[in-house]
């Protein structure tokens, strides 16, 4: 082998990296302030349906995001399963087709039929000008989805719902912190639904929240969602056993209490990839769009294969082997999936999306240095980009 290019993982080289390097914001407690936390629930012996905790975290949550009610969830795609039930919708529901498959599957569960929209090709963000045509007499609502720490122009989606009389919802699994104006992600349409998984910046290991500031919203959400409680139980339809625990509010206060820091360290990162990559042809890394606060949660790129010299995946192969677990988003994506491929099949640029988009890892577990490195790398991979094409089609990556 030409040891001209020795220097790479796939080539036989050691790894950039001894450890792995994942994608995630991964940020934890220290184990004293875990310890404490926990030895707080073990004390009171509460550890479900809806301790003191748990009910610290809502009030916190509502304060922190200037949203009259924030329901807290074992995670985010039941949040959005009650959430989209809790409207009380029919027929069809309009969300952009470069999206998360739970959130098709969501509408699933409740009975509805999702009609896909394609999305802006620079921001990924749902394309507002493809709405209207998709609008016919059995659409009920709009599914708003906020991506990669920017938002969908919400404003914008909430004089188009207004118009057609239709509901519109979001899903914020990317938003948590993010503002737009004056008004932080939570408080447009009817409610919106943030995830507190570990890879997100606010964190309960598992978990999510629902936020309203409709009051009977509310009350249908916490019936939907029983447990003890200071709230008007009404009539509903189903029933999720969705309670987020005590050791999952834990967690989750001690990362708001964070969030700042996170959210700062988030962006020194995203700017140290940015002064990297803009250098690099055939990368085009997306910034958050149509905010004036973004949580920086991501790192995401567009990989131009004939500019660049290898495809997406062929890049993510070779970063595989230097312990950098860079993926796919979205794929094959959420209207190619099995009972939803019939469904507005001709989404061209979704479907390129689908095949070029990249993301990176950035939060607890990089810093400055090893994301130079990272870019360093990149930079190397495209240089040497034809002999590495030789090698991968040998091996028919």
């Amino acid at each position: 082998m030409n040891n001209l290019y020795r220097g790479f993982g796939i080539l036989g080289a050691e790894p950039l990296f001894e450890k792995t390097i994942p994608i995630g914001q991964l940020y934890f407690p220290s184990w004293e302030r875990y310890e404490n936390a926990f030895r707080g629930i073990f004390e009171r012996q509460y550890y479900n349906n809806n301790g003191p905790l748990l009910s610290q975290l809502e009030n916190k949550l509502q304060e922190f995001l200037g949203v009259k009610h924030a329901i807290c969830v074992s995670n985010g795609t039941l949040g959005l399963m009650m959430g989209i039930d809790a409207l009380n919708l029919s027929g069809k529901v309009i969300l952009p087709s470069f999206t998360f498959i739970a959130s098709v599957q969501a509408l699933s569960w409740t009975g509805l039929e999702p009609v896909f929209c394609d999305v802006d090709p620079a921001t990924h963000q749902i394309d507002l000008n493809k709405i209207d045509e998709l609008i016919d007499d059995d659409v009920s609502a709009i599914m708003g989805v906020n991506l990669w720490g920017g938002a969908c122009n919400p404003l914008a989606l909430e004089r188009l719902a207004k118009k057609h009389n239709l509901e519109l919802f979001f899903d914020s699994a990317h938003g948590f912190g993010c503002q737009v104006g004056d008004r932080k992600l939570a408080n447009f349409g009817c409610l919106e639904v943030f995830s507190f998984h570990a890879t997100k910046i606010l964190s309960a290991t598992e978990g999510g929240c629902i936020c309203t500031n409709d009051d009977d919203i509310s009350s249908r959400l916490r019936s939907i969602r029983p447990s003890y409680g200071d709230y008007e139980q009404v009539d509903v339809l189903r029933v999720a056993n969705a309670r987020m625990s005590e050791a999952q509010a834990a967690i989750a206060l001690m990362s708001l209490e964070d969030f700042d820091a996170n959210r700062h360290n988030n962006e020194v990162l995203f700017h140290v990839y940015e002064a990297h990559l803009n250098n690099i042809p055939g990368i085009r890394l997306i910034k958050p769009e149509g905010v004036t606060v973004s949580n920086y949660q991501y790192v995401v790129c567009e990989i131009d294969k004939q500019a660049f010299g290898l495809s997406r995946d062929q890049l993510i192969s070779v970063l595989h082997a230097e312990n950098i677990i860079a993926r796919r988003y979205f794929y094959p994506g959420a209207h190619r999936t099995i009972g939803f491929e019939n469904n507005n099949a001709n989404l061209p640029v979704t479907d390129k999306l689908c095949s070029t988009c990249l993301q990176l890892p950035i939060g607890a577990m990089v810093d400055e240095g090893k994301i130079e490195k990272i870019c360093d790398l990149i930079s190397q991979i495209q240089e040497m980009s034809d002999s590495l094409t030789t090698h991968l089609n040998a091996r028919g990556a």
